[in-house]
């Protein structure tokens, strides 16, 4: 693995290798992402949703608007992702994005 980088412009987690790590920071939580490959990931965090690493799709960063960047996690907006394909998840505010890219 490669050292972690913040990501101060955000991330497309379907560019990223399946085996990257991204470390979300919120306004109220701290969620460790895995990458899967395209959309799949696994995800923790959440005490409710993913208190373990739950397979999930990360649908992208939501506008206060409620417009989606499909696959974007990006500092400022809110993580959307939906775990089991049917329960979404909004994060709260994003402050910062940690990227460790698979080897």
């Amino acid at each position: 693995m490669m050292p972690s980088a913040e990501v101060y412009g955000g991330v497309d987690i379907k560019n990223l290798s399946p085996g990257s790590l991204v470390d979300v920071e919120t306004k109220s939580r701290h969620y460790q992402i895995e990458c899967l490959g395209g959309k799949a990931v696994r995800i923790s965090g959440h005490p409710r949703f993913c208190p373990q690493p739950t397979l999930a799709e990360v649908e992208g960063s939501a506008t206060a608007q409620g417009q989606v960047e499909v696959g974007k996690i990006q500092p400022g907006k809110h993580l959307v992702f939906l775990v089991g394909k049917n329960v979404p998840v909004t994060t709260s505010e994003v402050l910062n994005v940690h990227v460790q890219a698979a080897a």
